[in-house]
């Protein structure tokens, strides 16, 4: 397993640039394919989003820390937040064949994130969400 980089945020916007710099960063390091950096910085910005938005009611200042490792051809990324417990393995995928005046507002940026992962891990201990994003890496020549 590859040291992890971690970042931690507070729930701001503005912070996401930073998890795009560490996906980046971490990407070149590990000599990663560009698409596999596009599809992290892409489902850690919808989760990082979602997080920011929803899962604070008080409006004051949390961390949220986001971890990346790399275990044989996995990518492994890791957040964590104290915000409300949300588990978005719950949610159901979204009917995308209904009319969009049918469709519920919603559900896309985590219907985004499924199809740009290989799997997804939840878990909620200590007053904490843990979401587990992993993404298999192509194999080598």
């Amino acid at each position: 397993m590859t040291p992890a980089a971690t970042v931690v945020l507070r729930n701001h916007v503005a912070e996401l640039e930073r998890v795009g710099q560490l996906v980046a960063a971490f990407g070149a390091a590990h000599r990663l394919p560009p698409q596999v950096v596009f599809d992290l910085t892409l489902a850690l910005d919808e989760v990082l989003t979602n997080v920011i938005a929803y899962a604070y009611p008080d409006h004051g200042d949390h961390e949220i820390v986001v971890r990346l490792s790399q275990q044989a051809r996995t990518l492994i990324a890791e957040v964590e937040d104290d915000g409300r417990p949300f588990n978005p393995l719950e949610v159901p995928p979204p009917d995308l064949d209904a009319a969009l005046a049918d469709r519920p507002i919603g559900g896309l940026g985590l219907h985004l994130v499924r199809r740009v992962t290989d799997g997804l891990d939840y878990e909620r201990a200590a007053g904490k969400n843990r979401l587990v994003l992993r993404k298999t890496l192509p194999a080598v020549d």
